[in-house]
Formats: C-alpha cells, structure tokens, sequence
C-alpha cells in the first residue's frame, strides 16, 4: 500500500486541538454522566476507555478531566472553609463526642471471682483547640485471686499550631495498690507532632516533663519530676475493623512507669462496637508480693455517641 494512503491519518495526529475530529455526542454525554456521578473510579475508567476509543480526541477529554478537577477542588475548598468557620462559632459545649465502653467477667469453682471494666471518654475536636477526657475503672474482687481497684482519670487540652505540630497540657489521676500506690498524680506538657494523618492512619508522638506527686502504700509521699513519652496510633484495617494502641512512658529516679493499650474494634450495629483488647502496665514500685508487670485481656462492648 503507498505511503500517501497513510497521509491524511499522519496529517490528522499532527494537527492542532482544534482541527482534531470533535469527541462523539454519545462519549461525551457518558463522560458527563460518570462526572456527574461523583465516583472516582467510575470516572478514571471512563475516561481511561474513552481516550483508547478516540486517540486523537484525547485533548478534548483533558479539557473535561481538568474541568472535573477543578470543580473537586473547589468543593472541597468550600467544604472545608464551612467546617472551620463551624468550629470558630462552635461554643464551649458544642462539638463533643463521647463513648461508653463496658466489660464484666465472672468464674467459679476453684478460683472463684467477678470482675467489672468500665470506662468513659469525651472528645472535642475545635479550630485549634482539641480536648480529650477519659475516665476508666476496673474491679475484681473474689477467691484465690488478686483482688483490683484501679482508677484513672485524666484530661489532655491541644493546642494546634498546624496540622501536625500541637502543645499539650496533661492532668491525671491514678489509683492502683497493686502497683504499689495508693494515688498518683501527675501534672505535665510539651509538645506532640503527628507523624502519619491519612483517613485510614494515624500516628502521634509527645513528649515533655511532667510533675508526679505519689502517695505510696505505707510509705510517705513524693513528688518528683518526670520525662514523659507518649504513641498514639490507630489504623482502619478495613471498613468495620480498626487497630489502636496508646502508650506513655515516665521516666524517673527509681520510680518510672509505663504503659501500653491495644485493641482491635469490630462494628457490630450503627453505633456499637465489639473491642478486645490487652492492657500491659510496668512500675518500678512494686506493692508487696506484686509484680512490676501487670498484663489484662478485656473483650467489651463500646457504643459510640
């Protein structure tokens, strides 16, 4: 076949956007409609077909694509423009969310026993203010097993200076005679940075002096500086499935501690969720008999609110 029948094909590739053959009725009015859609692939696909459909239309279809993005982006521009002015208006009890998590055991028999778990947490999420209050307490109380009483309350103010680096402020109060104390109280802050923040992860680390004031079991009280280090991490393994962990560190003369939770929440119905998880906790101050390491498995039901 002569070279001049592939000429006007040749002509055709070189030519301008304008002189390019206009993207069919039918193309465009699908392309339109998966951008009406809203659905991401869905448009990624359309368009990925359309351009192996009509090469030489492919600057046309850029021009949708671009207009697509843009409209994305100044939605959610506005979007978010609209959450930030709400927090800015947002009131001193306005914004919280809360959740109830409860948990109860019992055994007979040779160790006979009952235990109850039960904690509540508030959050409250502002322009540049965050809040955090939780509360836990644990009692098991029964025969041929270590009675518990164990108390924690604390509440963490952020302030955010971006959308990672934020101060923290820390007051806490801590109950546990096993571990060899009757109340703890600890007052601190620093600074936190978040290292991973995506919808799927996120990964915080702080750290900071913190004041410690220790009323032992029968020993005098103390006061004493601390170094504190804390992760925070949490990572949706797949829509009804999310893995958490907490952990602090205070580093002392003597008397350090540390520890660590990690659960693994499945959503059940709407607002409840099934969590398991393990509780490990360390101290230098060990009550008598006690151990250092304390290690708890929960599986409770937590509902959201």
């Amino acid at each position: 076949m002569p070279v001049s029948a592939f000429l006007p094909v040749l002509l055709l590739a070189q030519a301008p956007a304008d002189l390019a053959p206009p993207l069919p009725d039918g193309v465009r009015a699908i392309i339109e409609a998966a951008i009406a859609s809203g659905d991401a692939k869905t448009i990624e696909t359309v368009i990925r077909l359309a351009r192996e459909t009509h090469p030489l239309a492919g600057a046309q279809i850029d021009d949708m694509l671009k207009v697509w993005r843009l409209q994305v982006a100044e939605a959610e521009a506005a979007r978010k423009k609209e959450h930030e002015e709400e927090l800015a208006k947002a009131g001193l009890f306005d914004n919280w969310k809360g959740q109830v998590e409860i948990g109860a055991s019992r055994s007979t028999g040779q160790t006979s026993y009952v235990g109850f778990y039960g904690s509540l947490g508030f959050n409250k999420e502002g322009l540049n203010w965050r809040h955090k209050i939780d509360a836990r307490a644990e009692v098991q109380d029964g025969r041929n097993v270590v009675n518990t009483e164990r108390f924690i309350a604390s509440w963490q103010p952020n302030y955010k200076f971006g959308p990672r680096l934020y101060t923290y402020g820390l007051a806490q109060f801590e109950s546990d005679q096993n571990q060899g104390y009757d109340s703890r109280y600890t007052l601190g802050g620093g600074l936190g940075y978040t290292i991973i923040t995506s919808a799927k992860a996120k990964l915080e680390f702080e750290g900071g002096p913190a004041l410690r004031h220790v009323e032992p079991v029968e020993l005098p009280a103390e006061t004493s500086l601390a170094a504190r280090a804390s992760v925070n991490f949490r990572w949706a393994i797949a829509p009804t499935l999310e893995l958490k962990q907490t952990s602090a560190f205070y580093l002392e003369d003597g008397q350090s501690s540390a520890n660590a939770l990690t659960s693994l929440d499945a959503k059940l119905l709407g607002p409840l969720k099934a969590r398991f998880s393990y509780d490990v906790r360390y101290e230098d101050r060990i009550g008598a008999g006690g151990s250092n390491i304390d290690t708890l498995s929960r599986a409770t039901l937590v509902y959201s609110f």
